[in-house]
């Protein structure tokens, strides 16, 4: 009886460790979502373009644009996938991931955005100028992709 005691204590005490550091790890990524990523110090670039685009081959994952010149970069993902902007507004990305993304347009030829690293922590602005859809991604991980439309 008491070996069996003994052994029910120690899985008691394994399962309530495991448990905790469970607890402490999701605790963790919870406040890493929610905190402030403006109160961060970022880079910003700033580039102009002069032609438009109107691609049609990218997914974007969502079928609804949201009107914002915000976007963010966590979990992998741009958030929201697309959005709609009147011609001159700038558009930021903000890097909340851990790992440095870019905002790279899919064509590449008629002067959209093209980031190169964007670090964690970091931002990449673009200004749209003319309308049109613009379709982009992340070349250091293609699945990720965006759509940006302006309109006049």
């Amino acid at each position: 009886m008491k070996k069996s005691s003994s052994i029910a204590l120690i899985v008691v005490v394994v399962v309530v460790a495991i448990a905790g550091a469970l607890y402490v790890v999701t605790k963790g990524r919870s406040a890493k979502t929610t905190s402030n990523p403006q109160s961060s110090t970022s880079s910003t670039n700033n580039t102009d373009m002069s032609s438009g685009s109107n691609n049609s081959n990218a997914s974007t994952g969502s079928t609804n644009p949201q009107t914002t010149n915000k976007v963010t970069i966590q979990n992998f993902a741009f958030s929201p996938a697309s959005i709609t902007v009147k011609a001159g507004t700038t558009v930021t990305w903000t890097n909340n991931d851990s790992a440095a993304h870019t905002v790279t347009e899919n064509d590449g030829k008629s002067g959209g955005p093209a980031s190169g690293d964007v670090n964690p922590g970091s931002t990449y602005s673009f200004t749209f100028k003319t309308a049109g859809t613009y379709q982009y991604h992340c070349a250091i991980h293609p699945s990720m992709t965006g759509t940006v439309v302006v309109t006049q």
